[in-house]
């Protein structure tokens, strides 16, 4: 299926790079320099997705957002807004903007934010396609994956805060915008929050804003991320890293839904949804002295677990084949498959850095091979001595016999055509009957 954007924007390289960033089979892009240009195409033909700058000449994009939500209400909206027009975003997004990104865009986040619009439904397709075990932009068809969707599907028409769980790299933040965009609260914003990356000494202004004149420097009312949040979720990504003191007054948020600006005596009541994620132990920090135990069982009300990548082996072809296939549309390169001897390698390995490990080096493969194919020269050495029966941080495999499963079962699969098989396994015909000899499966001519 292929969807319909426009974008509109009065900067023409804006425009170039946003259209060229997004253009595939599966979107239709086409552009507008005006926000009165862009509801006149839009009155002409239908959009499924609408991406305008908030600052143009003439009609804004705050003005555009309006006219477009009274000819159709549904059709999701992003707004576009340079450093220091946060708090108009926020307004926009009160009358129905999906989110707004900061300029320059980073544009796999907006990929990303597209795709959550338009596509981000659970998909029911073939057995050879990652999408029949795709929630939004989480794959997997292991058992605990299922049971991590399971538990999502549960849960995301509440209101309950949930705390993930999860080594780095699992795809914490990935489950949380799931819970969001698959919730009632889709159309507002989703505000993820970094505890690892804001300073302490700024946090608190960070989370609650401050007034004009609140402190030397202060020259305009900020908003804070949680106010940002109104109507949707905030999440804290690595909450076990929140700075002890600030843990006292989210608490208080948590119970009164309401926060008050530094500098101001008026409170704001909001209507926020609550995530949290963490790689720590919370209940080890409690013991230690470093978290709230209040704060945790506040936060904790549903939890969710992602597994590591090594608890779940049968995923990791499916999400290699799928971050193999993004990487290919989005370069317009042929690399359409790996290796048997990749796919073995890539079933023994422990993957320490879960699936954010495997998608990088994928993407550095990518680059790196001049073949049709990813083979084991294109892999880091690390993984590559796996094949000399070096460890390489991994449990002991035996790789010939995992190859030799792999490719009976394509062979099995294709009622032992070998050239069938070969097209399955991304090998040559000759390829596989060598390798076929190497362990025992056919003799010698």
């Amino acid at each position: 299926m292929s969807y319909r954007i426009l974008i509109v924007d009065d900067e023409i390289n804006s425009l170039k790079v946003l259209s060229a960033g997004l253009r595939s089979e599966q979107f239709n892009v086409e552009t507008a320099t005006t926000a009165q240009e862009g509801v006149s195409m839009f009155k002409e033909k239908h959009y499924d997705l609408i991406i305008s700058d908030y600052k143009m000449p003439g009609m804004n994009g705050e003005k555009f957002l309006e006219k477009i939500k009274a000819l159709s209400p549904e059709t999701p909206f992003v707004l576009l807004t340079a450093y220091g027009t946060i708090e108009l975003a926020v307004n926009a997004m009160r009358k129905g903007a999906n989110t707004y990104l900061t300029k320059p865009v980073n544009l796999d986040h907006l990929e990303t934010v597209v795709n959550d619009a338009l596509v981000g439904r659970p998909k029911e397709l073939d057995d050879e396609t990652p999408g029949k075990h795709q929630f939004l932009n989480i794959i997997g068809k292991s058992q605990p994956m299922q049971e991590v969707f399971s538990l999502i599907r549960r849960v995301r028409k509440t209101d309950a805060n949930i705390l993930v769980l999860g080594e780095s790299g699992t795809g914490k933040e990935l489950a949380a915008r799931a819970i969001h965009y698959s919730s009632l609260r889709a159309g507002h914003p989703f505000i993820p929050i970094d505890c690892t990356t804001i300073p302490a000494e700024l946090m608190g202004s960070e989370l609650f804003g401050y007034e004009k004149g609140a402190f030397t420097g202060a020259a305009e009312r900020k908003l804070g991320l949680i106010e940002m949040a109104q109507g949707g979720t905030v999440f804290f990504d690595e909450i076990g890293d929140l700075d002890f003191a600030l843990q006292k007054k989210l608490l208080r948020f948590l119970q009164e839904k309401e926060v008050r600006r530094l500098g101001s005596k008026e409170k704001i009541q909001l209507d926020v949804r609550v995530l949290s994620a963490t790689n720590r132990d919370i209940e080890e920090e409690i013991s230690n002295g470093n978290f709230r135990a209040d704060l945790y069982y506040r936060l904790n009300v549903i939890k969710i677990r992602m597994p590591p990548l090594r608890e779940r082996k049968e995923d990791i072809l499916l999400i290699a084949r799928h971050y193999l296939d993004h990487l290919c549309k989005k370069n317009k390169k042929a690399v359409c498959s790996f290796d048997p001897d990749v796919i073995a390698t890539f079933q023994a390995y422990s993957w320490p850095g879960n699936v954010r490990e495997l998608e990088n080096m994928i993407e550095r493969a990518f680059i790196l091979c001049p073949y049709d194919r990813i083979n084991l020269e294109c892999l880091p050495q690390k993984i590559r001595s796996l094949t000399n029966g070096e460890p390489a941080g991994c449990d002991e495999f035996n790789l010939p016999e995992m190859e030799r499963q792999i490719i009976l079962k394509a062979l099995d699969k294709c009622t032992w055509n070998q050239s069938q098989a070969a097209i399955l396994l991304g090998i040559s015909r000759k390829q596989l009957r060598t390798k076929m000899k190497n362990i025992g499966l056919l003799t010698s001519d």
